[in-house]
């Protein structure tokens, strides 16, 4: 029965790891509040908490752990409190959770998440830990209760799961093999965002390029970034991650060809050494990866494009590294997610020979920052002049207060800071719509200090503004890893996630 509102206990939702984690983390919010949760206010303990759980960097374990023991004097002191933990680390680790932490209620895997209500209920009456751990997937995740972070912008999951075998990657032995939506499931949750007032979309999976390899046609994702750009109302498209061993000629010719699919690609490269890309199990060799670099920005010169590299693989040389710096240095990134090699136990790169000493990868990790910082300043100082459609958003900027502007993201994602200086002092909403020029850059954002060129007020704006209304709650404490392509929701970056591994 759904508890009144007086009785209503409430939740907070802590999330670590990638975007399909933060995904499912506002499905798990939706099927609490469903259920008759309410969102815990700020300062509050709340009475559910839920940890969504990553498992791709070393001390995951060690960071879960150390924030369940702090929270565990609040359960002795509230009895009545619940303490559930799910995600890839919950699948991995399963019951061990349960022996490490007995003041733990519910542990639930990456294929259950459906299940939490259900068994946050089990256990309060049997006063025993409920864990429950699917070996595949029970329902997908798109299509359970949601409550989304923003209002003008959603992720849409099309893919869970990953045939790929990367030896440095944990995630397919966590979430699966590749379940594949069906095309008409996916449009018809884009149709019914954007009658929600929703602006632009995230296509979402581990690997999307790969999309429609569980019903057989190789082609399915350019046709599906077509089939967006048929719905009224959709303004921007964007997806993440593709895999480079699958990239194929007729997405290009869909991104060029769709005018709502943004001029922006997340590739992730890992390391620009054939020999490294090889013990990586990595299905492609760096000139394939130029390659479609240059076919894409022969159909579109203005895609932007960013990455993921990881620093000091097993067995990585100096003349190994050189070469990933050569890529980089042709590759001209607007921006790179730059991870230092760390061991995932369970994968294949865990027990390699030739693991780098920390001293090493570190300052190989420096160089590529340096070098990288130095591309993205150069290549953002091209942006200075030009006129670019801003969609404003939330949360995006962190010293906006302080410098008096508001933020948002350009049609290839770079974001930008600018000066509310509208000349009627109506002032812009997260969601709307501003024209400004660009007139400074940063390695890492672009400024515009003129007056807003045009102020566009949109329907995303409207639903922004009607939420405002809403009674204030916390929400899903959500924090998300790099990479960030096309951010929905505001969130705090905290460490890069599965999606890094694509």
């Amino acid at each position: 029965m759904t508890a009144t509102v007086e009785s209503a206990r409430t939740y907070e939702v802590r999330t670590y790891g990638c975007q399909m984690n933060v995904h499912d983390s506002e499905r798990l919010s939706g099927l609490l509040e469903d259920a008759g949760y309410v969102p815990a206010t700020e300062g509050e303990t709340a009475d559910v908490v839920v940890f969504n759980t990553c498992a791709v960097r070393e001390n995951a374990d060690n960071r879960l752990y150390g924030n369940l023991g702090h929270l565990r004097p609040a359960k002795t002191d509230n009895p009545g409190m619940q303490i559930a933990v799910g995600g890839c680390l919950a699948q991995k680790d399963q019951g061990e959770i349960v022996r490490r932490a007995p003041w733990v209620d519910v542990v639930f895997g990456t294929h259950n998440i459906g299940s939490l209500p259900v068994l946050l209920e089990r256990a309060r009456i049997a006063q025993e830990a409920q864990v429950e751990i699917k070996e595949s997937l029970e329902t997908f995740p798109s299509t359970l209760p949601t409550k989304r972070e923003s209002a003008y912008a959603a992720w849409v999951s099309i893919s869970v799961g990953c045939n790929n075998t990367c030896t440095f990657c944990i995630v397919p032995a966590l979430r699966g093999k590749e379940k594949d939506r069906r095309p008409g499931d996916v449009l018809n949750e884009v149709r019914t965002l954007v009658d929600q007032g929703v602006l632009e979309i995230t296509l979402l999976g581990q690997n999307v390029n790969t999309y429609g390899v569980e019903f057989g046609d190789r082609f399915a994702f350019g046709k599906l970034l077509r089939a967006c750009g048929e719905i009224d109302g959709l303004e921007r498209v964007r997806f993440t991650s593709p895999h480079p061993a699958a990239f194929t000629d007729d997405v290009i010719a869909a991104m060029a060809e769709t005018p709502n699919v943004m001029h922006q690609l997340h590739m992730p490269l890992q390391s620009g050494s054939d020999r490294v890309l090889k013990a990586m199990r990595r299905s492609y060799r760096a000139e394939r990866y130029l390659g479609i670099i240059e076919r894409v920005r022969a159909a579109m010169p203005d895609a932007a494009i960013s990455t993921d590299i990881i620093v000091g693989f097993p067995g990585e040389t100096e003349e190994d590294f050189q070469g990933t710096l050569e890529v980089v240095r042709q590759s001209r990134f607007a921006n790179a997610f730059t991870f230092q090699y760390s061991i995932r136990p369970g994968t294949p790169a865990a027990t390699m020979d030739g693991q780098i000493p920390k001293e090493v990868v570190q300052e190989r990790y420096e160089r590529l920052v340096a070098l990288q910082n130095e591309i993205s300043w150069e290549e953002n100082k091209r942006q200075v002049g030009r006129v670019l459609e801003v969609l404003v958003a939330e949360g995006e900027g962190r010293k906006d207060e302080a410098t008096h502007r508001l933020s948002g993201r350009a049609p290839d994602n770079r974001l930008v800071h600018f000066s509310p200086n509208l000349p009627d002092g109506e002032a812009p909403r997260p969601g709307d719509m501003v024209t400004v020029e660009v007139t400074y850059a940063a390695p890492h954002h672009l400024v515009a200090d003129g007056p807003v060129l045009s102020l566009r007020r949109t329907r995303a704006g409207d639903a922004w503004q009607a939420r405002q209304g809403a009674p204030a709650g916390k929400g899903s404490g959500v924090m998300l890893g790099m990479p960030s392509i096309g951010r929905p929701a505001p969130a705090r970056q905290e460490t890069p996630g599965c999606s890094a591994a694509s």
